[in-house]
């Protein structure tokens, strides 16, 4: 089958690892926009990283809402077939609230776009509206308006739309984990073929900080109907679910207890615990530990071919 071909070659490879009124026919930025990066341009980093990244083309800060993170960056290589390729969505992020400055660039945000590029796949990384300026729900919404964006310009760069995988990653995977679980928040074009959820939470209590209350509310009963559950034990499409060793306790017991809940409600996701999730070459499989993102979406892919997806 068409997309299980594609993603089974190329996503297995690369993570070895706006709104409604956003009209289908509007236009990437012009080829000026476009960014190479290729060997030169990151002398410092360790080859088997940088290689990931050489004769990728990203088109940056492409619009999906009216918002002004509503922004998303897309990455791709040389297209010499003309085939519709998979689409790999990234949605990262460190903090729910802004401190007044630019959020910091974390390495493995492109690399998980070259990563994808590199090996066949559209690479979309995802920004969103931080609080106090945009609380909840509006991560998850600007994840919904996000992959409606996808569904409706895939065809620019050549994307198959009936193929995307999602990767959400700290806070961006709770935005995301929001949106498989609110349908509520989704749009009409919402389909997504698989997701990977990286060290996030999925349920606030009492003990958030100051950062995530600006962004959920004080008022704490309200907490439980603004988390994933139990909307997200409802999900039938394949789940990898990931964490690292390094992850302090509450988050480890974020991904335990989804994990328990998911297997409860009979969809037990794969796991994956990463060594170092800040590391590319840990996140990715590069550092040869063999229990990255790379063998659980490789088993991911596998679950969606057995369900016979089209």
């Amino acid at each position: 089958m068409k997309m299980i071909r594609y993603l089974a070659i190329s996503l297995a490879l690369a993570l070895s690892a706006a709104s409604a009124q956003v009209m289908r026919h509007s236009a990437l930025p012009p080829a000026s926009n476009l960014v190479r990066v290729g060997l030169d341009d990151q002398p410092n980093q360790p080859v088997p990283i940088e290689e990931t990244c050489k004769d990728v083309s990203f088109t940056r800060d492409v619009k999906y809402g009216d918002g002004d993170r509503n922004t998303l960056d897309v990455a791709t290589t040389e297209n010499a077939t003309g085939e519709s390729r998979p689409v790999l969505i990234f949605v990262a992020g460190q903090h729910f609230a802004s401190d007044g400055d630019p959020p910091a660039a974390n390495p493995v945000d492109d690399e998980a776009l070259c990563l994808a590029a590199h090996h066949g796949m559209v690479g979309v990384k995802v920004n969103y509206g931080l609080a106090p300026a945009n609380p909840w729900p509006a991560g998850a919404k600007d994840v919904a308006a996000a992959i409606s964006w996808v569904h409706q310009n895939a065809d620019l760069f050549k994307g198959d739309a009936q193929a995307i995988i999602a990767v959400g990653w700290s806070v961006g995977a709770f935005h995301l984990a929001t949106y498989l679980a609110h349908k509520e928040f989704q749009e009409a074009d919402n389909y997504i073929a698989g997701t990977v959820l990286v060290s996030g939470i999925y349920r606030a209590d009492a003990e958030i900080g100051d950062g995530a209350k600006s962004y959920f509310g004080a008022d704490a009963g309200k907490y439980d109907e603004r988390s994933a559950f139990p909307g997200i034990l409802k999900i039938e499409d394949p789940i990898v679910l990931a964490w690292s060793a390094d992850d302090p306790p509450h988050l480890v017991a974020q991904a335990a207890a989804l994990k328990d809940k998911l297997c409860g409600a009979g969809h037990c996701p794969r796991i994956a615990v990463l060594k170092d999730r800040d590391s590319p070459a840990s996140v990715f499989g590069l550092d040869g530990t063999g229990d990255s993102l790379a063998e659980r979406t490789q088993q991911l892919l596998s679950q969606i071919q057995a369900r016979g997806l089209p």
